[in-house]
C-alpha cells in the first residue's frame, strides 16, 4: 500500500481482513514510526490497524508485494508511480485508488500511470465508498477495473473481504470519469445545502449532475451500465447526500459563506481541483455540463454562491434528457 491516509489506512485494513499480509508506507517518515508504535491512525481517527498490517518507512519494502495499491491524491498519482517504477526492480500491477483528472495534462489516473510506469499494469478502484465506513468493517461494494478482465478478477478476489464487496469491470474509463466528475458536482450539492434551498434542489442538482456525468462519459467511450452503476450513479449519490464527503462539505462551506481558500477546513476536496482539467475536457468533446461549469466559476470567483444557483436556475426551459 503506498499512501497512508485515511483512504490508505482503511483499505490496508480491509485488505488484511481478506486474508493478506499488507505493507503500508507513507511519505511522512515520522507519522509512520509514530502509527508502527500505536498502531492507532489519526486519520480515520483511533482506527486500530490490523495484525497483518506492517507499517514500513522505506519504500523498497514494497518490493515482497504482489500489487501495489496507489492511494495518494490524484495530483500526486504522477510522481507516486514514478518513485514506485524507479524504486522497485520488477513491475507489477498498480491499483489505483483517487478520483480525479491530472492538471495540465488533463490525463486519466491510468493514463498518468501509463506515462510515468509504462510496464506496470495498471487498474482503477473506485465506488460509493468514505474510508470512515470502509475503516470500521461497515458493509461498502466498489468496482475495480483494469483492460485485462482476468487482471480485475484476480484482484477483486485478492481483496474481497468479509464487508467489502468488490466488482470488477474492463471500462477502465467509464469507472473513472465517475469517480472524477462526481465529485464536482458534490460541490454543486453542497452549495444548495449551504444555501438552505433543501433537498428538493439537492435532488434536482443530483438528477441533473448525473446527465451531465452520462454525457461526458458517453464522450470518452463509457459504457452506460457502467455510469448507471456503483462508480457512476452509486458513488455520485453518496457523495451529492452526505457532509461526511469533502467535496460536499467544501461546498456547504461555501454556501455558508467561507471564502474558497478556508472552505476546505484543512482537508483535500479533490473535486475543487479536477473542475479545471473536466471542464477543459468536456468543452474540447463539445459536452454541455452546465452545473460543473458553474462550480468552475464560482471556484475561479468569477460569480458567488447564491448566483451561481440563481444561473443555473435562469437557464432556459428545455425537455428532459
Amino acid at each position: 500500500m503506498a499512501g497512508a491516509g485515511a483512504w490508505g489506512l482503511a483499505l490496508a485494513n480491509a485488505a488484511a481482513s481478506a486474508g493478506r499480509s499488507v505493507a503500508l508506507w507513507g511519505r511522512d517518515g515520522e507519522a509512520m514510526r509514530e502509527l508502527r508504535l500505536g498502531r492507532r491512525s489519526a486519520r480515520p481517527p483511533g482506527v486500530a490497524l490490523a495484525e497483518r498490517v506492517r507499517v514500513e518507512t522505506d519504500l523498497a519494502a514494497l518490493d515482497g508485494c504482489d500489487a501495489i495499491l496507489v492511494a495518494t491524491p490524484a495530483q500526486a498519482t504522477r510522481e507516486m508511480a514514478s518513485r514506485l517504477a524507479g524504486t522497485l526492480p520488477r513491475a507489477r500491477p498498480l491499483v489505483v485508488c483517487a478520483k480525479g483528472i491530472e492538471l495540465g495534462t488533463n490525463l486519466f489516473m491510468t493514463e498518468v500511470v501509463g506515462e510515468s510506469a509504462p510496464l506496470w499494469p495498471r487498474t482503477i478502484l473506485s465506488g460509493p465508498s468514505f474510508a470512515a465506513d470502509v475503516a470500521a468493517g461497515l458493509p461498502t461494494a466498489v468496482v475495480l477495473a483494469a483492460d485485462d478482465e482476468a487482471l480485475a478478477v484476480d484482484l477483486c478476489r485478492a481483496l474481497k473481504g468479509p464487508s467489502l464487496r468488490l466488482y470488477h469491470s474492463t471500462d477502465v474509463r467509464g469507472v473513472e470519469i465517475g469517480g472524477a466528475a462526481k465529485n464536482v458536482l458534490a460541490i454543486a450539492c453542497g452549495v444548495a445545502s449551504g444555501l438552505g434551498l433543501g433537498p428538493s434542489a439537492g435532488a434536482a442538482l443530483t438528477a441533473r449532475g448525473f446527465a451531465e456525468l452520462r454525457r461526458f462519459g458517453a464522450a470518452f467511450g463509457a459504457q452506460g451500465h457502467t455510469l448507471m452503476g456503483l462508480s457512476g450513479l452509486g458513488d455520485l449519490v453518496l457523495t451529492c447526500s452526505s457532509a461526511q464527503s469533502r467535496n460536499f462539505a467544501f461546498g456547504l462551506a461555501l454556501g455558508h459563506g467561507c471564502a474558497v481558500a478556508e472552505a476546505g477546513g484543512g482537508k483535500l476536496a479533490e473535486g475543487a481541483t479536477t473542475v479545471t482539467a473536466l471542464m477543459q475536457l468536456a468543452r474540447a468533446r463539445g459536452v454541455e455540463m452546465p452545473i460543473a461549469g458553474t462550480v468552475e466559476a464560482l471556484l475561479a470567483g468569477e460569480i458567488d454562491a447564491r448566483a451561481a444557483v440563481v444561473g443555473l436556475l435562469a437557464r432556459p426551459q428545455k425537455g428532459e434528457g
